[in-house]
């Protein structure tokens, strides 16, 4: 009985596989499902799986879970190292004052976005999910969920804090010896990390996030996770686009320009990176646009490709404001102080992101689990609920670095501009 039921579903896997890849192309060139459509159907099916799926398929599916979340473990402390030790070394080439004052803008308006963030949602989460005490998933639920079969320890070489003094260390360092083989191989090495991202966790985290909903489902709990998802979500857009009117206010006010027209000449930037869901990948238009800004190309060409890859006020806002979502929905405390700390660090994290959807997110991870201690079930909540909203967080990060390209341009002088330093 159970071989025969075991047959039927798989089947049925396999058929709803063959139909959505015949609706994902088109005249035989396949058309590319993002991450975030992917995520989005990880969760579907998992929430109405697991109110009928039987206990033995759960398990299996958790079995995965335990086994990636381990292996996501493993990989933490060499995706700190491979990351953060090569962006900072970029950081600490010479570029003149210009890159001095493009980095502090920068990671200030990171920080002000995490910080607005947090005191936002402190501010408003408790009337609108109930606060801690009523939203909090029932642990004891949770433990009668499924239980993998097995799971395999992988213990990381080394503790995230080790990783993190260790990449500060050797990315100062590289800036500052003459020598290049250190630098070659951190480089190199920094691929080989960027590869298992793109090529190993990204594709395997929508399998991740359908066993955890699959077993929240199981376990009863769903409903109160989707009702928090979408509050939180309507929070987060809504704080995206405060953010990005406070940006170009300062900048119109520095500038003396007219801060709605700048932000109106930025949509096109915003546009494109909600399809493209990666700031690398938009810094042609958002070139373009910030030009039709008044910026002078020469500004341009440094302040927005360098923004790219360090001003992610969008998605520091977006991780602090999921954090303190998913810390009420676990009951987990709220500290001011520890938050202070926390967001400091993302903004240092966040210069390592790589320029790949969910790229922020799983670099954060580390400081997620040593500075807030979030454990595997809050990662892959995090993980989905942060990825629902990638695009619209990418969107505000490309859209205020064309402010930021604003501001340069205003306060740079030609005899303190240096670039091709």
């Amino acid at each position: 009985m159970h071989i025969f039921s075991l047959r039927i579903i798989i089947d049925k896997i396999v058929h709803l596989w063959h139909f959505i890849r015949y609706y994902v192309t088109m005249e035989k060139k396949k058309f590319h499902i993002g991450l975030l459509g992917r995520v989005v159907i990880a969760i579907i099916l998992g929430s109405s799986l697991g109110l009928f799926m039987p206990e033995w398929f759960v398990r299996l599916a958790m079995t995965f879970n335990v086994l990636f979340g381990e292996f996501l473990g493993f990989c933490i402390p060499l995706i700190i190292i491979g990351l953060v030790a090569p962006g900072i070394s970029e950081l600490g080439k010479s570029a003149g004052k210009l890159l001095l004052i493009t980095v502090s803008i920068a990671y200030g308006s990171t920080l002000f976005s995490g910080f607005f963030s947090y005191f936002s949602c402190i501010t408003s989460y408790p009337s609108l999910i109930g606060g801690t005490t009523q939203q909090a998933v029932d642990s004891e639920a949770l433990s009668k969920g499924a239980q993998a079969f097995f799971s395999i320890e992988m213990p990381p070489l080394m503790p995230v804090i080790t990783a993190l003094i260790l990449a500060f260390l050797l990315g100062i360092g590289m800036a500052y010896i003459k020598g290049n083989a250190l630098k070659d191989a951190v480089v190199d090495f920094k691929k080989i990390i960027e590869k298992v991202i793109t090529s190993v966790i990204i594709p395997l985290l929508p399998f991740f996030i359908f066993s955890i909903f699959l077993n929240l489902a199981f376990s009863g709990e769903i409903v109160k996770i989707a009702s928090l998802f979408s509050k939180v979500i309507l929070v987060i857009f809504i704080l995206h686009v405060l953010v990005l009117l406070v940006q170009f206010t300062a900048a119109g006010a520095i500038a003396k320009k007219n801060p709605f027209q700048l932000l109106r000449n930025m949509l096109p930037a915003y546009v494109t990176a909600l399809g493209t869901q990666s700031s690398a990948a938009t810094i042609p238009v958002t070139l373009r646009q910030a030009i039709k800004n008044g910026v002078r190309e020469e500004i341009a060409a440094f302040v927005v490709p360098l923004c790219a890859t360090i001003h992610l006020s969008g998605s520091t806002l977006k991780i602090v404001a999921c954090a303190i979502a998913i810390m009420m929905l676990q009951g987990m405390e709220v500290n001011t102080l520890q938050f202070v700390g926390f967001i400091c660090m993302l903004g240092v994290i966040m210069v390592a992101a790589p320029g790949v959807p969910g790229g922020a997110i799983m670099a954060s991870i580390a400081v997620l689990q040593s500075m807030l201690g979030f454990n595997s079930e809050a990662i892959s909540l995090m993980i989905a609920l942060y990825i629902v909203m990638d695009n619209f967080g990418t969107a505000c990060n490309v859209t205020g670095d064309g402010a930021i390209a604003v501001v340069m341009n205003k306060i740079a002088k030609k005899d303190i501009i240096s670039i091709s330093e």
